[in-house]
Formats: structure tokens, C-alpha cells, sequence
């Protein structure tokens, strides 16, 4: 997220998956072994940047992702061609749900990846994704929107925020008019790399 509040820039496209300049949000994660895996490349970064990129990716049942996060397609389904900006082997290997307000028949990829289409909201999709998950943990992996619905329901219980040095002005505003503490949440950690400053909030517990 940018420090000006943005977690993804304006303008989504098929150029621009992550809206204009959302690229260099993103500039710690894509040195690390672990986007280096994810893209079939060898090598990259270690240390702390590599240790939440991990995190963020490792583990994880199923994911939970808005329709922007998928692709840059607007309304109904104009035909079945579009399957995600990953190519035939995406990087999430487990059920994938996908929020949308078009149905749309699921979706298996090569590594385990099957995309799912969930037309009745937030909850259903979070249900849908924890039997599919079984003990392992939901990811909601994005976006902005997508996010924002989870936090307000309070149903999100840690979130990982990557704070680049980048100011984008305008954009995906991450947490404009919620009120977080109200919600339950509270920082529990904070680390700094050269390339970015990584928070993590969870959910306040009670005695």
C-alpha cells in the first residue's frame, strides 16, 4: 500500500493489472525467491522481504479474490476466453473463489488452481472457501474493495500491509472510512527493509 493510503493505482487495464503506477507497490515482493518461484525463475531476494512474501503466499486452503483481482473485464462474460493475468499455471494452487455478480461455470487450471465463481456476496464465498480449506487458513487475497468488505464485516483475522516509499496520489483508497480500532483491530508488528515497511493488524482479543 502506498503511504498515502492507496492499494492499487487508478485505471485498471490489461496493461496495467494494478491500475497506473501500481506496479511500484509492489517493488519489494518481486526481487524475492518466493515471486521468483512463482514465475518460474531461479534465485532472488532472502531476508525479511522473502519472509512475509513467503508468508503471504505459503499455507494457505483456499483464496478468497475480487473480480478485478482476476481481470480487467467489466459486466457480463462477453465468452469463456479470459482465465486470469497468471497463464495456465497460476500461483495459488487451491480453490480459488472469485466475486463477481455474473456466474460463471468453475474454472481448473494446471497446479491445483480451479476457480470458482461466487454470485451471493461475502459470506457465502467465506463459507464456500473455509470447507474447501478444511484446517488450513482463507486467504482474502484482494482487491481493495474486496478487503474493505471482509474488514468492515470483521471477518478478516490478520492482515499483512507492505509500505513502499511511494507516494501514487490517487487511486484505490485502502482504508477510507473505516475505523479500524472500532473494528477490533490493532497493530501487533512492524519491520522495516530498505524497500519497504512491512504491519501486520490482527484482531484484538478478549479475556
Amino acid at each position: 500500500m502506498s503511504l498515502d493510503g492507496y492499494g492499487a493505482g487508478p485505471e485498471q487495464s490489461l496493461r496495467d493489472p494494478l491500475g497506473r503506477r501500481g506496479k511500484e507497490l509492489f517493488g519489494w515482493f518481486f526481487g524475492t525467491k518466493t515471486f521468483q518461484a512463482m514465475v518460474g525463475g531461479d534465485g532472488g531476494s532472502e531476508g525479511v522481504d522473502e519472509a512475509f512474501a513467503h508468508r503471504a503466499m505459503d499455507g494457505f486452503g483456499a483464496f478468497i479474490l475480487g473480480r478485478n483481482m482476476f481481470g480487467p473485464l467489466r459486466g457480463a462474460w462477453p465468452d469463456d476466453s479470459w482465465k486470469g493475468w497468471w497463464g495456465d499455471n497460476p500461483p495459488y494452487h487451491a480453490p480459488t473463489f472469485i466475486l463477481t455478480h455474473h456466474a460463471r461455470a468453475p474454472i481448473v487450471m494446471e497446479g491445483g488452481t480451479t476457480f470458482h465463481f461466487v454470485t451471493d456476496g461475502i459470506h457465502a464465498a467465506l463459507e464456500r472457501a473455509r470447507d474447501a480449506a478444511g484446517s488450513r487458513d482463507v486467504k482474502i487475497g484482494g482487491g481493495v474493495s474486496t478487503v474493505r468488505q471482509y474488514l468492515r464485516a470483521g471477518l478478516i483475522d490478520e492482515l499483512h500491509l507492505a509500505f513502499p516509499p511511494v507516494l501514487l496520489g490517487s487511486g484505490e483508497a485502502m482504508f477510507e472510512g473505516l475505523d479500524l480500532p472500532s473494528l477490533g483491530y490493532r497493530v501487533t508488528e512492524s519491520t522495516a527493509t530498505d524497500l519497504a515497511t512491512h504491519v501486520m493488524l490482527g484482531r484484538a482479543t478478549t479475556a
